[in-house]
């Protein structure tokens, strides 16, 4: 039944049509990420309507937290998938299954050093992340808890994302199906039915994350898997542990540098629009994070496919996946862009109905903050292109271009010639800056690929 499966998926990214294939990867794919992004959105339109636009900005302040968490399980799940993808390509499914081992073990070690770091730092920690006098005690209330669940976050996270590099997305669906729909269920039981506030939103999300890591624990052990979790292969394995980090760094940097980004912002939002001006960031992070997921399951359906031909050399449909998933990209983010665009009060009061100032700092922040969306969609498959075929040092360098080099400096600058503004306008000058020099790196990339391709393919 297993060598049947291997032959299936294996025939299926050597074969299939590449658009059914990455229509087929993205749907469960989106409906996964999506599905992980309400975990947030979820959380701060029941706190921001249930409790306030303080509350919402105690939250927004912890979520350069969930940034961290997150870039680490990107580092193991993001480069652990990409080396069993490869690893399948060239049938190698022994060295695929050492990778999950080691990828498990990695991922209990560094889930429990975030804990106990965490607790370490806590309070300097929320102050530096922009909690002020009036929202820390919102923001503790919400962070002891989600740091006593950071080992589920990142073995569930971590995980499923190696489910969806063996070629099973639509068991990858169903997990972040299962879970996201448990925090839906319980956050208005806790937050409005126990009375818990903040506390209650923070543990519907640990209790979903522990079932999303029971479940994906218990798929590896199943006849379901392509690859199974084996107590040998959780030996470290030093080469198997520094191809996972070196693959991974690229999405673990973009993700650290945005927990960075977003302390940056919270800092001088406090500075030129007060603790409100938070509240709508997180507002605006909520509308930002459903759009860039949306891009980043296109680059979940297409990293499987590069991984793959890549490994067994078929440039063709290499080329062929990135521009499709470039055309598909672009086509989001001019949508997501349009939407923001034209409807920016009413998804502002989706999460709070009550605060004038919240709506009028929102309205405008969201306008100028995703200004350049329809430029950021290609950038990002783009950077994934490059992690995807082992080019890590271009991908992060990409990623550390818009999210750190330019970025940060028009953080810093714009906010004292153009004051709260300035602070919005940050982003939209770095994604566009960035766009220029992503389209030296994938042109030069296009041409690699040509001269690899024969005339007659």
């Amino acid at each position: 039944m297993t060598t049947d499966k291997h032959h299936k998926n294996v025939d299926e990214l050597a074969n299939s049509s590449i658009r059914k294939l990455m229509w087929k990867y993205f749907l469960p794919a989106f409906t996964g990420v999506i599905l992980n992004a309400l975990y947030n959105v979820v959380d701060r339109i029941f706190i921001g309507q249930g409790v306030g636009a303080i509350a919402l900005s105690g939250l927004t302040a912890v979520f350069p937290v969930m940034l961290i968490m997150m870039a680490f399980g990107m580092l193991i799940g993001m480069g652990a998938g990409i080396r069993i993808s490869i690893s399948l390509g060239k049938s190698d499914f022994l060295r695929a299954e050492k990778v999950l081992g080691n990828a498990f073990f990695m991922m209990l070690i560094i889930s429990v050093f975030i804990t106990i770091l965490g607790f370490l730092i806590k309070d300097p920690m929320m102050r530096l992340f922009g909690a002020s006098n009036e929202t820390i005690g919102y923001a503790n209330d919400y962070l002891n808890i989600i740091l006593f669940g950071s080992v589920f976050s990142v073995v569930g996270f971590s995980m499923n994302n190696l489910i969806r590099s063996e070629g099973n997305a639509r068991v990858a669906m169903f997990s972040m199906l299962i879970s996201a729909g448990t925090n839906l269920v319980l956050d208005p039981i806790f937050i409005f039915g126990f009375g818990w506030g903040v506390k209650g939103a923070a543990w519907a999300t640990v209790i979903s994350q522990i079932i999303l890591c029971w479940w994906v624990l218990r798929h590896f052990r199943s006849q379901k898997s392509v690859i199974k979790l084996h107590l040998p292969n959780m030996k470290i394995d030093r080469n198997i542990v520094l191809s996972i980090i070196t693959v991974g760094f690229a999405p673990f940097s973009m993700h650290l540098a945005a927990s960075v980004v977003s302390a940056i912002f919270n800092t001088q939002l406090v500075k030129h629009g007060g603790d409100i001006a938070i509240g709508a960031m997180g507002v605006v992070h909520s509308v930002t994070m459903l759009l860039v997921m949306s891009i980043i399951a296109i680059n979940m359906a297409s990293q499987p496919i590069i991984g793959f031909n890549h490994g067994a050399k078929n440039f063709v449909r290499v080329k062929q996946t990135l521009l499709e998933g470039m055309r598909a990209a672009t086509f989001i983010a001019v949508a997501g862009f349009l939407i923001a665009e034209l409807f920016p009060r009413t998804i502002i009061r989706l999460f709070n109905s009550d605060s004038p100032e919240l709506l009028q700092i929102g309205t405008t922040g969201l306008r100028i903050f995703l200004a350049a969306l329809p430029v950021v969609g290609f950038q990002a498959i783009v950077g994934n292109y490059f992690q995807s075929v082992g080019k890590a040092g271009v991908s992060t360098f990409l990623t550390l271009l818009r999210q750190v080099l330019i970025l940060i400096p028009s953080l810093l600058i714009l906010p004292g010639i153009f004051g709260l503004s300035g602070v919005w306008l940050a982003s939209p000058v770095s994604d566009f800056i960035s766009s220029l020099v992503t389209s030296f790196f994938l042109f030069q990339e296009l041409k690699r690929l040509n001269g690899k391709i024969n005339p007659s393919e």
